[in-house]
C-alpha cells in the first residue's frame, strides 16, 4: 500500500497547502506543504510526533470501510463486531476509540451520549472521504479530554482545479454492496465550494458466528464546505455534515433481531482575520448524534456538543512564534429522555522555537476547567533534530487526561465518585532517507494511564482500575523503490498493553504488513499486501488467546483516461477464517469493483 505522506507531527494537524493557480490547464499548483504542528503552522520536517495520511487512492484499495485502510498503518489495529456498520473500535498504540479524538472537516464527531464518548468507526465509509490524517500520541494539550492516543482528522472532497469541477464514483462488491458518491465544487481566487452526496448499502454477513442470517447496513450522507475571501484580511467559511444509517446486528447467540438507527448532523462556521503579523480566528460548531435501538436496554441515545473557540497567532521573531487561545464546550446526553450535561472552559498557548538551523522545539500548555472536577493542566514538548540532511531524530513527552463521560457518570451503570483519568506519554523516533529510493523509520512509544475507567463486572458499574495501565512498544516501517515500476513497503508493530496485571484485550502483540506495488504499464497498476496478526487475547474475566491469522489482499487499477479509472480489489484472497472479537465473524473472500471519473 502506497501512502502519499508519512511524516511526523506535533499535536493536532490540519494540512493547509497554499494554493497558486497554474496557467494554461487551470490546475491548482500546491506550494510546499505546511502543517499545523499543534496550534502553529510548520513544515513537516520540524515536528515531533508521528503522522500518517491515507488518501483517496489508498481508500479505494480497502473496500467501503475507512477503518480497514487505517488498520494498515503502523501502530494501528481494528476490532469489529461484524461487518460494515457494526460497532468497530480503532486502536492506536494499544488504546481504543475512547482515547481517540475524531473530527470531520473541523467538526468534532465523537458521540457525547455513548458509553465512553467515542466514535463508531464501523459507520465511517469511504464515499465522501478524500483524505484521513492520523496524528499519534497525546493531543490533550490541543483537544483537551479524549485525545490521549491521538486524533483522526477526516477531510472530505475538495476541488483542485479552477472553476467548476466534480467527481463521481460507483462501486459494487460482495455481499451485494453498492456505493455511489457524487461531488461538485467550484474554486477561484476568492471562493472554495464543495458538496458531496454518498450512499452505501450492503446485505452484509452474520455478525455473530453462532448463526448464518445476514446483518445489513445502509447509510446516506452529505458533506458541505464553503469558504470566501472577503478581503485580503478577512476569510469566512462554513462546513457541514449529515448522515442517516441503519445497521442490523446480533444481540446474542440466540437473538439476531438487533436493528439500530443513527443520524449525525454537524455545522461549523469560522472567520479568520489577518492584521500585520497577527492572525485571529473565531469559530463556533455544533454536533448532534441521535441513535435509536427499539429493543435495547437503553433505547434512545442523543448526544449534542456546542463549541466556541478563539485562536491567535503571531510571529515574534524569525526564530520564535506564539499562539494562544480560549475555547468553551458544552456537551449534553439524553438517555431515554433523561438529560445530563457538562461544560468545559479552556485556555491554551504554544511557543515554537528554531533553536538552530537543525533544531526545532515546540512547547504547548493547556488548562481545562471541567464541570464538577478540579482544573487540569496538560502539556507537551517536542524536539526535532536534523542530525544530517538524510536523518531526523524526534522526541516528545506529553501529559493528558480523560474526564468521565456523561454515560459513565449518570447512565444506568454509573460509577460513584469517578475522577478523570490522567496520562503520561513519551515517544522517540528516527527517520533516515536513502537518496530518493528508500526511507526507514523507527519509533518507540510508551503511555501510562492512572485511574483508568472501565466496566466492573463484579459491581456491574463503571469504576476506576487500580494501579497504572501501560501500553508500550515499537513501530518499524519502510519503503523502497526497486525499479521505476516496482516498489515494496512494510511495517511491523510490537505492542504490550497491561492493566491491573492483565493483558489488554483485542490488542495485537505482533502485527506485520508487507506489500508491493507494480506499474505494469503506464496505465495499469497492481498491488499485493499480506497482513500477519499474532498474540491477541479476548474475553471477560480471564482473557484467552484468539487464533493468529494471515490475510492477503490484491488490488488493481486501470486509467481509462486522464480523468477516469476503473479499480478492482480482492479482500482476504485466501479466504482466511479469523476473529478480531471472540464470537464475531469477519469478511470471507470479498471482491469489489469500481469506476471513478473527474470532470
Amino acid at each position: 500500500m502506497k501512502y502519499t505522506l508519512k511524516q511526523t507531527l506535533l499535536c493536532t494537524v490540519a494540512l493547509v497547502p497554499t494554493l497558486a493557480f497554474a496557467q494554461a490547464d487551470d490546475t491548482i499548483a500546491l506550494s510546499p506543504i505546511m502543517v499545523y504542528g499543534g496550534l502553529l503552522p510548520t513544515t513537516l520536517a520540524a515536528t515531533g510526533a508521528t503522522i500518517e495520511v491515507v488518501d483517496a487512492e489508498d481508500l479505494k484499495k480497502s473496500g467501503p470501510g475507512v477503518a480497514d485502510a487505517l488498520a494498515r498503518l503502523p501502530g494501528v489495529s481494528l476490532s469489529a463486531n461484524g461487518g460494515l456498520g457494526t460497532r468497530s473500535t480503532l486502536r492506536v498504540r494499544g488504546l481504543g476509540s475512547t482515547y481517540i479524538g475524531v473530527r470531520v472537516d473541523g467538526i468534532e464527531v465523537t458521540d457525547p451520549s455513548s458509553t465512553q464518548s467515542s466514535f463508531n468507526f464501523g459507520t465511517l465509509t469511504a464515499g465522501a472521504v478524500n483524505r484521513v490524517t492520523l496524528i499519534k500520541g497525546t493531543q490533550t494539550a490541543i483537544y483537551g479530554s479524549d485525545a490521549i492516543a491521538g486524533v483522526v482528522d477526516v477531510e472530505t472532497w475538495r476541488p483542485v482545479v479552477e472553476g467548476a469541477s466534480g467527481r463521481t464514483t460507483l462501486e459494487y462488491g460482495s455481499f451485494n454492496t453498492r456505493t455511489a458518491t457524487s461531488s461538485v465544487g467550484f474554486m477561484d481566487d476568492r471562493v472554495e465550494l464543495a458538496f458531496t452526496l454518498s450512499r452505501v448499502q450492503t446485505d452484509g454477513f452474520s455478525a455473530r458466528s453462532s448463526d448464518t442470517e445476514k446483518d445489513g447496513f445502509k447509510q446516506s450522507s452529505a458533506n458541505l464546505y464553503a469558504a470566501y475571501q472577503v478581503s485580503d484580511a478577512l476569510k469566512v467559511g462554513v462546513a457541514g455534515l449529515w448522515s442517516d444509517g441503519t445497521v442490523e446486528f446480533d444481540r446474542s447467540t440466540t437473538d439476531s433481531s438487533g436493528v439500530s438507527d443513527e443520524t449525525r448532523a454537524g455545522l461549523r462556521a469560522f472567520a479568520e482575520y489577518t492584521q500585520g503579523a497577527w492572525v485571529h480566528e473565531l469559530s463556533v460548531s455544533q454536533f448532534r448524534n441521535n441513535r435509536y435501538d427499539a429493543k435495547g436496554f437503553t433505547k434512545s441515545f442523543i448526544g449534542e456538543r456546542l463549541k466556541a473557540a478563539y485562536l491567535g497567532r503571531v510571529e515574534l521573531s524569525p526564530a520564535t512564534t506564539l499562539a494562544f487561545g480560549l475555547d468553551w464546550t458544552k456537551e449534553r446526553a439524553s438517555l431515554d429522555g433523561t438529560e445530563y450535561e457538562a461544560s468545559n472552559k479552556a485556555a491554551f498557548a504554544e511557543a515554537q522555537f528554531t533553536l538552530r538551523e537543525d533544531l526545532e522545539l515546540s512547547t504547548t500548555l493547556r488548562y481545562d476547567d471541567y464541570t464538577d472536577f478540579k482544573g487540569q493542566f496538560s502539556g507537551r514538548a517536542a524536539l526535532a533534530w536534523h542530525t544530517t540532511q538524510a536523518t531526523t531524530v524526534r522526541a516528545s513527552i506529553g501529559t493528558g487526561y480523560r474526564a468521565p463521560s456523561l454515560y459513565e457518570r449518570f447512565g444506568p451503570f454509573a460509577g460513584g465518585n469517578l475522577a478523570p483519568e490522567t496520562s503520561t506519554s513519551l515517544d522517540l523516533g528516527v527517520e533516515h532517507r536513502i537518496g530518493e529510493m528508500a526511507t526507514l523509520r523507527a519509533t518507540a512509544f510508551y503511555t501510562e494511564i492512572t485511574d483508568l475507567i472501565d466496566f466492573d463486572f463484579a459491581t456491574f458499574a463503571y469504576a476506576q482500575v487500580p494501579g497504572k495501565t501501560v501500553t508500550k512498544g515499537v513501530e518499524l516501517s519502510g519503503d523502497y523503490r526497486v525499479t521505476d515500476r516496482i516498489s515494496v513497503n512494510g511495517n511491523y508493530t510490537y505492542t504490550f498493553g497491561e492493566s491491573a496485571n492483565a493483558r489488554l484485550t483485542r490488542v495485537p502483540t505482533h502485527e506485520l504488513i508487507v506489500g508491493a506495488d507494480f506499474d505494469v504499464t503506464d496505465r495499469f497498476t497492481t498491488g499485493l499486501q499480506i497482513t500477519r496478526v499474532a498474540g491477541v487475547v479476548d474475553g471477560f474475566g480471564t482473557a484467552t488467546p484468539l487464533d493468529d491469522y494471515t490475510v492477503v489482499d490484491l488490488t488493481a487499477r486501470y486509467d481509462i483516461t486522464d480523468r477516469a479509472n476503473a479499480y478492482f480489489t480482492v479482500r482476504n484472497l485466501t479466504n482466511e477464517k479469523y476473529e478480531t472479537v471472540r464470537g464475531y465473524n469477519t469478511s470471507e473472500r470479498a471482491f469489489y469493483v469500481g469506476v471513478q471519473a473527474d470532470f
